[in-house]
């Protein structure tokens, strides 16, 4: 990795920006992460010239941030991909996400939801069209394998995100949960998921809940609520950095707001609910999309 002599060489924050401190790196970090490699892409979507993109490029895989894949040989074209060292980023994203949208656009409230008319649900809404990015998320079954979040061999797949579910007995709710708006509701949530499960599988459609707790910790939920369908850990944020979804941050863990998606066998969303203000509706809400997009 490139050091720079002017900064703090034992000042980790100094070191760091000597890496990713100028604003193009970051967003194409971004970018990469959602699923966009290729350099024509990249510099459409971020409206970037070819010199600047190729510098940034170059020094981020010298940096071992981004690897280059061969994908046409004749003449050889690649493609840029996050590595782990890259991945390792995501996380510095998403707080960045959360205190753009909390104290920059947002009035610095702490929420666990948002409003119908903010930026943040303009963002969320505009999902509709996109596709997710080939990942993994590890689910709670009982090998606790890595799995696509989406089922290929279904029409249609739910996503339902949501911030925290725990047992009783357990984990407590972080100090201030109940407090937070936005955040309760998410033992409902999957219970009425759960009882409902017959009528998502008659619309060909499978269910996962996704999460940013720990794998065990949804296992631990997910065995004391009798859940049916894995619950997936997004506790690396892969999930939320590739589509950008909105996050809270609640007892040091970055924490996804309450949504929906409804994705095709393509990996496309077809359907968003945001904001969600009724954990147990929103499972209505979501057979109601679901057979307004079989009817088109």
């Amino acid at each position: 990795m490139r050091h720079t002599e002017a900064a703090d060489p034992d000042c980790a924050i100094s070191q760091a920006l000597t890496v990713v401190g100028d604003v193009w790196t970051l967003l194409l970090i971004r970018d990469i992460a959602g699923g966009t490699h290729q350099f024509d892409a990249l510099r459409t979507g971020l409206g970037i010239s070819r010199k600047i993109l190729t510098e940034r490029l170059k020094a981020l895989v010298a940096d071992g941030v981004l690897e280059k894949r061969l994908y046409h040989p004749h003449p050889p074209r690649y493609e840029y991909h996050l590595t782990q060292t890259g991945r390792g980023l995501l996380p510095v994203l998403v707080a960045l996400q959360d205190w753009g949208g909390r104290y920059v656009l947002g009035d610095g409230s702490l929420s666990g939801t948002s409003t119908a008319d903010s930026a943040e649900t303009r963002r969320v809404m505009a999902l509709t069209g996109r596709r997710l990015p080939e990942l993994e998320l590890t689910a709670t079954t009982a090998s606790g394998d890595r799995v696509d979040p989406v089922t290929a061999d279904r029409a249609w797949t739910v996503l339902y995100c949501f911030p925290g579910a725990y047992p009783p007995g357990g984990l407590d709710y972080p100090p201030g949960w109940s407090a937070i708006p936005g955040a309760t509701g998410c033992t409902l949530e999957s219970c009425t998921y759960r009882d409902r499960m017959a009528e998502f599988a008659a619309r060909d459609a499978a269910v996962h809940g996704v999460s940013t707790q720990r794998p065990d910790q949804l296992a631990a939920f997910a065995e004391h609520a009798r859940i049916p369908f894995p619950l997936l850990s997004d506790a690396e944020l892969r999930l939320a950095a590739a589509l950008r979804l909105p996050t809270f941050r609640a007892a040091g863990v970055d924490r996804l707001k309450r949504l929906t998606l409804i994705l095709d066998a393509n990996r496309t969303v077809r359907g968003v609910l945001y904001p969600v203000t009724d954990p147990a509706g929103s499972v209505e809400d979501a057979l109601d999309l679901l057979d307004g997009l079989a009817a088109d």
